[in-house]
């Protein structure tokens, strides 16, 4: 079940509080705990809070922290990008979301203020944290200043934009339009949007669309002579007393605010007797300009008044500041319960309250994982069972400093094999934080273990023709040292593969630590973190020519480990033609591996052979394979044979930017995993990081 909803605005002054405030009060109906989330806030006035944040937190007594409710300021958001990390906001963004999701039974997400007016940068924005979040989005426009048709078609701009990125739009709300024409905009956008998706339309109330009189106070930092309990007063509209009161009193309306100098003492009278009339509107509040201080004998008459507003002074002139006043822009804010009220009263007049609930609680969460969920996923996962990984190659660069970042993250226990005193040079050239009292150096040779790891060896394989002799020159080698602690549960698995082949990896594992009960093949995959999505590649390391058998138990193997690590499995068995059309015996392997798998596993999801394209393009798949459900949609990608895999893993890889983790071995006993000798510094973490996980399960 869906656990969360995000709240974007499609521009600016759209209203998305309104929503807040709502969905807050409809949840909390429902649920115990709901949490709220701003991942992206304006800079706040020093020492104060977000205003969004703070209403919501005070109003509703939340329990949540005010630094748990947000993840950056604008400015340290610029900052970041700036430096180039952009990964690293969407990593913390995820970070502080999913902590709130944890504690919480709902949390309501509201996406960025459009404050500097970018509108298409805050768009892309807000569709890269909704996607990465995974959760579905409610779009809010506003109608004020635009023609009827422009608005519509504003609204389904960008409903489309964020669909075409793949995150789910589950609801658009129009909102401060003119009443009459919400008919019009329920059946307009209604039929040009998805059944699926809820269309609502909230008409503009100029009362909770105006500023109150506490916000013209700050907006002319004015001082206030009379009313302060009641500078909460909604306002509506302003009118300037320049001329002769008795043509004057004709002008006031309902909640308006008269603007005149201070030295009319008729305009000032006359509309506080007014505002207590019958016969009159009552005023939102008096501004008096011009710096003039008010008489004895005024003061006087107006702290005699029973019924009075608020009366505000300002030195500034009467038209400036009713200039001013006009550019003052409205806000909901903690302490103002009238505007909060009347907003969510609005929210449940106009919204369809059960159709929205309903698609929310039901709403089953979009399949596709996002390469920075799964990266979080990964070290959430790690950090729960905490494990001991061995890297043997300590005179490499990158492992050294996968090892500091490593270290930092606080997630694995590791230890170096390699001479001291190297490793130590390397850290200091390299200049880079690291623990020495964190993670061991082991020179193997050197090591208590070397006489025990020996015999051992000898003893696993002198029915090979291993010497006493042999056993010691290998164990004098790091991937046999390694390799043996990991058998001998010394470390839980080992990661190498910078500096040595694939063969020099798993030679010594597969000699003694050996496949798994049930297990004849070896095998690996890569998860490839693609711009919008995770897929498994495999195998792209191990395997020359599987045969069918083979082949099958490699995708049965690779869909298995997508579940471990959270992606429901959709396994195309890749060939050079698509259904029933291809002949060969190339093609017919694949053939047979498919049956295999449905024969063996009749709960997983396969289709072969089929072509890359069809595998995962949707509108191919459709044409080629129109009732697959794989086709279009795969996410485990099995390959005919290393040479095929192998080349399109790196292939999509450079071209594509991705991100290759892995690869990751299948089948043996313990986890020992192999790098390419390419490797990155991310590849080398992010290995470590799944052989950590691979090491809970066993």
């Amino acid at each position: 079940m869906n656990k969360a909803i995000y709240i974007a605005a499609s521009e600016a002054n759209s209203g998305k509080s309104m929503l807040s405030l709502g969905l807050m009060q409809l949840f909390l109906r429902n649920k115990p705990k709901v949490g709220y989330f701003r991942p992206i806030i304006d800079n706040p006035v020093e020492g104060a809070m977000d205003n969004h944040i703070n209403t919501i937190l005070n109003y509703f007594k939340l329990k949540t922290k005010y630094e748990d409710s947000y993840a950056f300021t604008r400015s340290d958001l610029i900052k970041k990008i700036n430096d180039d990390q952009e990964d690293e906001v969407i990593n913390i963004i995820i970070e502080k979301y999913k902590k709130l999701e944890e504690e919480n039974d709902f949390v309501i997400v509201e996406g960025t203020d459009f404050s500097d007016h970018a509108a298409i940068i805050e768009m892309d924005l807000n569709t890269i944290i909704a996607k990465n979040l995974g959760v579905p989005v409610i779009i809010v426009s506003g109608g004020v200043g635009k023609s009827l048709e422009d608005f519509m078609q504003g609204l389904r701009l960008a409903y489309y934009s964020f669909v075409h990125k793949d995150v789910e739009v589950i609801g658009v709300v129009a909102n401060k339009v003119e009443h009459k024409n919400i008919p019009i905009i329920l059946k307009e956008v209604g039929d040009n949007l998805p059944g699926s998706v809820t269309v609502n339309a909230i008409p503009i109330d100029h009362k909770l669309n105006n500023p109150s009189i506490k916000e013209f106070l700050k907006g002319i930092n004015a001082n206030v002579l009379f009313g302060d309990n009641y500078l909460n007063n909604p306002t509506d509209g302003i009118k300037v007393g320049a001329m002769h009161l008795s043509k004057f009193l004709n002008h006031l309306t309902e909640d308006c605010v008269v603007v005149t100098p201070a030295d009319r003492s008729d305009i000032l009278l006359g509309t506080l007797q007014a505002n207590i009339s019958s016969n009159y509107p009552s005023v939102a509040g008096i501004i008096l300009t011009g710096g003039i201080d008010l008489s004895s004998s005024v003061i006087k008459l107006i702290k005699g008044l029973e019924k009075i507003v608020p009366i505000l002074w300002v030195e500034e002139g009467t038209f400036s500041i009713a200039s001013k006043l006009g550019t003052i822009r409205s806000h909901i804010y903690a302490d103002n319960n009238i505007k909060i009220k009347m907003s969510i009263n609005m929210f449940e007049t106009y919204v369809d309250l059960s159709s929205l609930k309903e698609k929310l609680l039901n709403y089953k969460g979009n399949e596709i994982l996002t390469p920075r969920m799964f990266q979080y996923n990964l070290l959430k996962r790690a950090k729960e069972q905490r494990k001991h990984i061995i890297l043997p190659e300590g005179s490499d660069d990158r492992i050294l400093m996968a090892v500091s970042q490593l270290q930092k993250n606080d997630v694995v226990d590791l230890t170096i094999l390699g001479k001291k005193v190297n490793v130590k040079a390397s850290i200091k050239r390299l200049n880079i934080p690291f623990d020495f009292d964190k993670t061991p150096i082991i020179n193997p040779i050197e090591s208590e273990y070397f006489e025990d790891f020996s015999n051992t060896l000898y003893e696993l394989r002198k029915h090979k023709g291993v010497s006493p002799a042999m056993a010691e020159d290998l164990m004098a080698d790091v991937s046999y040292f390694g390799t043996m602690m990991v058998y001998k549960g010394l470390a839980d698995g080992m990661v190498s593969g910078a500096a040595h082949t694939t063969q020099h990896t798993i030679k010594p594992a597969l000699q003694f630590v050996k496949t798994k009960p049930g297990f004849s093949v070896v095998s690996s995959i890569f998860f490839m973190c693609l711009e919008d999505r995770v897929s498994v590649f495999g195998d792209c390391a191990i395997n020359p020519n599987p045969t069918a058998e083979q082949l099958a138990e490699i995708a049965i193997s690779s869909a298995d480990s997508s579940i471990s690590f959270g992606i429901d499995p959709k396994i195309a068995m890749l060939s050079y033609s698509s259904g029933s059309s291809g002949k060969g015996e190339d093609v017919d392997i694949v053939r047979r591996a498919t049956q295999i798998i449905k024969e063996k596993r009749s709960d997983l999801k396969v289709e072969g052979p089929i072509q890359y394209d069809a595998a995962v393009d949707p509108s191919i798949g459709k044409k080629k394979l129109p009732n697959s459900k794989v086709a279009g949609q795969a996410n485990v990608l099995i390959f005919p044979d290393l040479n095929t895999g192998n080349n399109t893993y790196k292939a999509v890889q450079r071209e594509t930017g991705a991100l290759a983790i892995g690869p990751m071995l299948q089948g043996l006993n313990k986890p020992v995993n192999d790098l390419s000798r390419g490797c990155t510094v991310d590849d080398i973490f992010n290995t470590v990081i799944l052989t950590a996980i691979q090491a809970q399960e066993i």
